[in-house]
């Protein structure tokens, strides 16, 4: 069974731990239609998906 040479510091165990905590970075897309940032493989406002309109949006006026 492997044996560990030395001790880890707290600081090395804590340093490790510490990298799930941080924030991840939202990425953002530009709509080709709207020209408004999106959430990338989403269904833009206007109703359009990889070029093709997935439904028809009704104004709400």
């Amino acid at each position: 069974m492997a044996v560990p040479k030395r001790k880890t510091s707290k600081a090395k165990t804590a340093s490790r731990r510490a990298s799930s905590y941080r924030l991840n970075k939202v990425n953002f897309v530009v709509d080709k239609e709207t020209n408004e940032a999106r959430l990338p493989h989403r269904v833009s406002p206007s109703g359009y998906y990889n070029g093709r309109q997935i439904f028809e949006v009704e104004d709400a006026e």
